[in-house]
């Protein structure tokens, strides 16, 4: 039973009372989703949202409001139930609509979607972890912009159970997020025991609040999720700062009120019966046989949508606060309103060029002088895996840590995962342009966060080295062969992968006009040449596929290459001019780029009428056909390498000039 211990309790009690009908009507009625989760935290969601969380549905854009994160996205009628209740916009009709195509409440949350949510989320643990990203860019972005002032206070709370703490993902990030002290974070984890196959007793036995001790958390319980006024007094002291991120640990039954179902596996998902949802809507006061009209009131409904009001107060005197601040901080005030409205400064990489070797350099060095010259921008902000030293990444500056939450350069750790998925946080939380880096091999590490973020239409950039079996003597281990091809199957990211120095600044150029997309910049570890270049060399770049090196008029034949193969691809053409042969060799550093271009370019780059067509890269081939067509040949790499030089291990795969030579005569002689 709730305990009506609050002010106005017996509207508290049937708000909650609401909460949990609502989403048990609904999945009965469709015969699909899950109310299980949604039922269970009613009473903490309902006094999330009254009362606690800082926010204001009249201004959901609001910067210092509380962030609320469903990393739990499967129980998404919790939120649309609370966005409704408090006044985000949402209707009963909208409810009615969830999870069906074109609704404004989808299966799980998603960004951009419906106003009120702030991060896509299903995929457990990822909200946990992009949770600790929010969490540190608020406290970077106050360090850097409000030094001494609160007026950018505000607490990120993310909502997780069973499943997103057994996710490997979130116990990397809340290892990160304790050594870093993020006092702003607030976990509050559904402790039900359950998950769809069983009771976690089977999978899940180690103490996870004891856990959470050692990773440098403070621990706060909830023994009885129905007491409203226990659960508001915890969650107040959650929020109140520690030095300390904080587990808040529920215990909850699943499904309840449900006698049948509460408790069980089965709660999960999928409807009661209809016999089942009667006795709980009649145990929650309600007829047994309301419909979801009869759910809720208008006297409910103004009790509940006070939220609004409270929000809409919260928030005025913010506005009068941050004016204050603005008046007595002009330098500061000045320099986060850029920060918040301004566009990229290409001006920044002029200063690439200084200091740049003309011969050789691999491209991993110029991509660390673009990022060194970008830190005048605090909009890029980011770090590395364990690896700021080989891939480059390393700035000027300090490390964030609690002690310098204003700290220029992130260091993650060997956790790949968490690092994708706290960039997505940093993202999230805006106008951030963050970047991480690792290996090209490891990317395969974080794919899941890279998906998301291309879901989401975040700019995160991953700075992937070592992008080809030419890193040499660690092995196949360390050798990507696959993650290229991969990583191109991805909607919506784009997979960047310059010749040389002149194109990782070109290619730059369209990564700052582009802060919707994921780019993943694929490096390399050794040194490449200098190629020719000339005024038209930038622009193609940017276009993701142009002529590079031309002989004669360049209609004999096509080689099409990436990265460190675009050299390889022009000493061919060389030799085959000595026998008379027109090559044009095309650089197609992005492939998402180049299809996006009109058919007119297009065909300017690579016309129709020449068929003679050879691409070269070195990883798997597959997709090259596209552009080479069934007559082309692709020169690729199909297997995994082995222990030895780079230079050996590409001959011994056959990637070299023997090989795209023979190619080339292949298809001519077709």
């Amino acid at each position: 039973m709730i305990s009506l211990s609050l002010p106005a309790a017996s509207l508290d009690a049937k708000a909650v009372a609401a909460a949990q009908a609502i989403p048990a009507h609904l999945v009965e009625t469709k015969g699909h989703g899950h109310a299980g989760t949604a039922m269970a935290l009613a009473p903490l969601s309902h006094v999330l949202f009254s009362r606690v969380l800082r926010h204001s549905p009249g201004h959901p854009e609001w910067p210092a409001r509380d962030r609320f994160v469903l990393s739990a996205g499967h129980a998404s009628l919790l939120l649309y139930t609370q966005l409704f209740l408090t006044g985000y916009g949402l209707t009963l009709e909208d409810l009615a609509g969830s999870r069906s195509l074109g609704s404004r409440t989808p299966g799980h949350p998603e960004l951009h979607h419906t106003v009120g949510v702030e991060m896509s989320t299903g995929p457990l643990g990822q909200g946990v972890a992009s949770a600790v990203g929010m969490a540190m860019a608020a406290l970077h972005e106050q360090a850097v912009f409000t030094p001494g002032s609160s007026i950018l206070e505000h607490t990120i709370w993310a909502l997780a159970g069973d499943g997103c703490l057994q996710e490997g993902v979130s116990a990397e990030a809340s290892s990160l997020a304790g050594t870093m002290g993020l006092d702003n974070l607030v976990v509050i984890w559904d402790d039900n025991g359950i998950t769809i196959d069983a009771g976690t007793d089977q999978t899940f036995s180690e103490d996870v609040r004891a856990r959470y001790v050692a990773y440098g958390w403070r621990v706060l319980d909830i023994e009885d999720a129905t007491d409203l006024a226990a659960v508001e007094a915890v969650l107040r002291q959650a929020a109140d700062r520690s030095g300390q991120p904080t587990l808040v640990a529920v215990k909850t039954v699943i499904g309840t009120p449900s006698a049948k179902f509460g408790g069980t596996s089965a709660a999960h998902s999928g409807g009661f019966g209809a016999d089942e949802l009667a006795k709980v809507k009649e145990s929650l006061g309600y007829a047994p046989g309301a419909q979801l009209e009869d759910l809720v009131d208008d006297e409910l409904l103004q009790h509940t949508r006070k939220a609004t009001a409270r929000g809409a107060d919260l928030h005025d005197q913010w506005e009068r606060d941050f004016a204050a601040w603005q008046t007595e901080r002009a330098d500061d005030a000045a320099r986060w309103a850029a920060f918040r409205t301004g566009a990229a400064d290409h001006s920044l990489l002029t200063r690439v060029a200084t200091g740049m070797p003309d011969d050789l350099i691999a491209t991993r060095k110029t991509n660390g002088a673009v990022l060194a010259a970008l830190q005048a921008d605090p909009r890029f902000w980011g770090g590395s895996a364990d690896l700021s030293g080989s891939t480059n990444v390393g700035v000027p500056g300090a490390q964030f840590s609690a002690g310098n939450p204003a700290g220029e350069f992130i260091r993650f750790g060997i956790r790949e995962h968490a690092m994708a998925a706290i960039l997505s946080g940093i993202a999230l939380h805006g106008p951030w342009r963050p970047f991480g880096s690792t290996y090209l091999v490891f990317s395969d590490y974080m794919r899941p966060s890279i998906r998301l973020a291309a879901l989401m239409g975040l700019g995160v950039i991953y700075v992937f080295t070592h992008d080809s079996v030419a890193v040499g003597e660690d092995g196949p281990t360390h050798q990507p062969v696959e993650q290229l091809a991969s990583l191109r199957t991805v909607p919506g990211v784009d997979v960047v992968r310059p010749a040389d120095s002149v194109e990782v600044a070109a290619v730059w150029k369209r990564i700052l006009e582009t802060p919707d997309r994921p780019v993943a910049l694929a490096l390399s570890r050794q040194d490449l040449p200098v190629l020719p270049f000339d005024r038209e060399t930038g622009e193609g770049a940017r276009k993701g596929g142009y002529v590079r090196w031309q002989s004669g008029a360049g209609d004999d034949l096509a080689l099409i290459a990436t990265g460190s193969e675009v050299s390889l691809a022009i000493e061919a053409a060389r030799i085959l001019e000595t026998d008379g042969i027109h090559t044009r060799v095309v650089s197609m550093p992005c492939v998402e780029w180049f299809s996006e271009q009109d058919q007119s370019y297009q065909q300017a780059v690579l016309p129709d009428p020449l068929a003679a067509r050879v691409a070269v890269e070195a990883g798997r081939g597959d997709a090259w056909y596209r552009w080479v067509g069934s007559n082309g040949e692709v020169v690729s790499i199909e297997e995994f390498g082995e222990s030895g030089s780079g230079s050996e291990i590409m001959q011994l795969r056959g990637l070299d000039l023997d090989h795209v030579l023979a190619a080339a005569r292949k298809v001519l002689a077709a």
